[in-house]
């Protein structure tokens, strides 16, 4: 009995042992990593093991994230399943990472390199931190092989899409068959960059969904960039033998994009307090997105009923199918051009066609003029990092966003305005009259509603009014001072009280227009000055008795009065804490590009130190004359943050300075200004100074400044700390994060 024992025990320990992960990233030769053995990379982010997906019993070797296993991000066997536990993966003799079948001793699974100078390859494999499985030459560190080069349904930070625009070569993501069986299904997705870049699904082989045309910072066919900010820095860039790349820059959040069995890109963030993943946009996200809904000289609009029509001149190409909801065969055009005395069309907020052609241009203008000397052109479009795009042939996959987009320009025949003029007048004319008789109407209704509300109501009002603001204040209090804050008991002005403060509103008194209306300065009885401002960042985030988060300061939002002191202004996103308070969280990130945090951009996180990092993008704006959103260095391949960095980090400050204010007398004060406004955009919310310490700085009474570290996106594919050392850029969430505005 205790024999029996012993070896009950012997056994469990074998299998405990057995079921451990290697404590190590690599696989060297002779090393064997039987089922369920598995290896981890060197921060434990990723697992290369063996796994089986639901619903079946098959086994595969994969790559998944070692606190979510059951997210597999490649697949080695994905054609060859093993049917039982018995597999195994090591290196061959000639030096290639292979799986094996412990049952038929047969290899499953090979990566296939082969070199001309040796039959046997002295190799290593690694699994690296960002998921890639790296074979190396050992004696060179020459890379033959990685996972990364034969992606499975799931692209990384990291990982590069790719084509070859001369061989035709991809580097793209493939569909499991089901969500059971990772074998190559019907559905790829990738990068199309035989015209203009842009990211496209295709069901086997067919056209499925596409991005529309990048532009250096959108992609113009994702409705949801247009917003704000989504995925303002990823990259596409090509080089000297034809291959176009899309790659997501390494970060320190965790974010897939994948490609379904169903045919959806899906992009996803995990959620380290809930540990899940979030799904936070998807394409295709409707019918119309679906690529060539309409057909041909179609436009979709999935608010509309039906979502197809045709483009004005051109007609269903077979009534009854179109009527029947049928429009693949898309539409014809009713009179053809005659190449002579043509004009165009105006679609505004537009997803441009595919097939678009480029032609760099910084004239609008041109794009019209080159359209009409080719007879073969049907459409323009012009875009202000793109250029002129043109289309001949057809129109297809065309969409109507209904306020955000690009204007179209379609080709018509004369003969189609004629018509349209008459049909413009009488509208005009129809709009017209029943404005003025609206607007009759309603001011009888308002002078009827006036008279019986008498003198008591006004009363009521002034009344109201005078609770609130004691004619001796000095100052804007909230009621129940003494009480405990409660956000909703906010001031409250009449419009009475507005309009007399401000002069009923008029123009001497309007100080500047934002997105949310005018902002006008106002008077009250007391002689206190009001204005949709505050005092400066310092008030809003000390001083004030609630401190808000203005969550959108940028060069337009700052005014200036008669004596050109700045005031803040437009407060339509700013977001109030109370108590103790000091970050926030929201699932919708607005703003705009160029002045987000990336904390706030990446994950929606907000607290003074994402106004202190727009700040630090002011100052640096105002130190190089230049607007984030609209700089770029071709020489150093540097944005506005990333060459102010380069600059001062190389003692060589005064050159990132605007030519008119650069000199030697002012050049301390300068290079000091610089150095607070990379202290204010550092990547870590913790090591930005608060505004209390950056005003000491500004003023002097902080002589020394610290350090600043490296700022986020600082460059466009890495970043270089002061050391020297160089790594990857961490980059937004908006790498696809919805950004839309909503007025409160």
């Amino acid at each position: 009995m205790t024999v029996v024992k012993s070896i009950l025990l012997l056994l469990l320990i074998i299998q405990i042992v057995a079921c451990l992960s290697i404590e190590n990233d690599t696989i060297s030769t002779g090393v064997v990593i039987k089922d369920p053995q598995s290896i981890t990379s060197q921060k434990q982010i990723f697992k290369l093991g063996f796994f089986t997906p639901p619903n079946t019993t098959n086994r595969y070797l994969g790559i998944s994230f070692t606190f979510s296993q059951e997210t597999v991000v490649w697949v080695a066997n994905r054609d060859t399943p093993l049917t039982d536990s018995s597999g195994s993966v090591t290196l061959s003799r000639d030096g290639n990472i292979v799986v094996l079948d412990g049952t038929t001793n047969q290899t499953v699974w090979s990566t296939n390199i082969t070199t001309t100078t040796s039959p046997v390859i002295n190799s290593t494999a690694q699994l690296l931190d960002t998921g890639n499985l790296v074979l190396r030459e050992e004696d060179t560190g020459d890379v033959l092989w990685e996972s990364f080069s034969e992606p499975t349904d799931v692209i990384v930070p990291g990982m590069t899409l790719s084509q070859n625009v001369k061989t035709g070569k991809m580097v793209a993501l493939s569909a499991w068959k089901n969500a059971s069986d990772p074998q190559l299904g019907r559905f790829t997705a990738g990068l199309d960059a035989f015209s203009i870049p842009q990211l496209a699904t295709w069901d086997e082989g067919r056209p499925h969904w596409r991005s529309g045309p990048w532009n250096g910072l959108i992609f113009l066919g994702i409705k949801e960039m247009f917003y704000a900010y989504l995925d303002g820095f990823t990259q596409v860039t090509n080089d000297s033998a034809g291959n176009f790349f899309y790659s997501k820059p390494q970060e320190n959040v965790y974010i897939t994009a994948s490609v379904n069995s169903t045919g959806h890109v899906l992009r996803k963030v995990w959620d380290g307090v809930a540990k899940r993943w979030n799904v936070e946009w998807t394409a295709p996200e409707n019918e119309c997105d679906v690529y060539g809904k309409c057909g041909a000289f179609g436009s979709c609009n999935v608010v509309k009923s039906p979502i197809c029509t045709c483009l004005r001149g051109f007609e269903p190409g077979n009534e009854d199918e179109w009527r029947r909801g049928n429009w693949t065969n898309g539409c014809r055009r009713r009179k053809q051009l005659q190449c002579g005395g043509d004009g165009f069309e105006r679609l505004r907020y537009m997803k441009v066609p595919d097939f678009a052609k480029p032609l760099p241009s910084r004239v609008q203008d041109e794009c019209r003029t080159t359209c009409l000397r080719n007879c073969s052109c049907i459409a323009y479009a012009y875009d202000g990092n793109i250029g002129c795009m043109f289309w001949s042939d057809t129109l297809i996959d065309t969409q109507d966003f209904g306020s955000v987009g690009v204007d179209l320009y379609i080709r018509l025949s004369a003969s189609e305005f004629d018509g349209h003029k008459e049909r413009k007048l009488y509208i005009i004319i129809g709009v017209a009259v029943g404005f003025v008789c609206i607007s009759i109407l309603m001011f009888i209704a308002w002078w009827f509603i006036v008279k019986r509300k008498g003198s008591q109501a006004q009363d009521s009002i002034i009344l109201e009014a005078g609770q609130m603001f004691t004619t001796d204040s000095t100052a804007i209090v909230l009621r129940n001072e003494s009480n405990e804050v409660n956000i909703g008991e906010l001031p409250k002005f009449t419009f009475k009280m507005l309009a007399k403060a401000t002069n009923q509103f008029h123009e001497d008194n309007l100080l500047g227009r934002g997105g949310f209306g005018p902002v006008y300065k106002g008077v009250l009885a007391n002689g206190k000055e009001i204005a949709g401002i505050a005092r400066g960042i310092l008030y809003l985030h000390r001083d004030s008795r609630l401190r808000i988060i203005h969550r959108d300061l940028k060069p337009s939002n700052v005014l200036l009065d008669q004596d050109w002191n700045p005031k803040i202004s437009d407060f339509g996103m700013a977001r109030i804490f109370g108590g103790n308070e000091e970050h926030g969280n929201t699932a919708r990130v607005v703003g705009t590009y160029g002045y987000m945090a990336p904390e706030y951009g990446m994950g929606g996180r907000f607290s003074e130190k994402s106004d202190l990092y727009s700040f630090g993008v002011l100052i640096l704006e105002i130190i190089k004359g230049k607007k984030n959103t609209h700089y770029f260095n071709d020489e150093l391949s540097l944005r506005l943050i990333g060459y102010a960095w380069k600059m001062w980090n190389e003692g060589n400050g005064l050159s990132f300075v605007e030519e008119s204010i650069a000199n030697r007398e002012t050049e301390e004060e300068i290079i000091r200004c610089i150095q607070i406004g990379l202290l204010c955009v550092q990547e870590n919310p913790k090591d930005r100074p608060s505004v209390e310490i950056v005003l000491s700085m500004l003023s002097g009474d902080i002589v020394e400044l610290p350090v600043p570290n490296q700022p986020a996106f600082s460059e466009n594919g890495s970043t270089t700390g002061p050391s020297g050392s160089t790594h990857q850029n961490v980059f937004s969430s908006n790498e696809l994060t919805l950004s839309v505005l909503d007025g409160r």
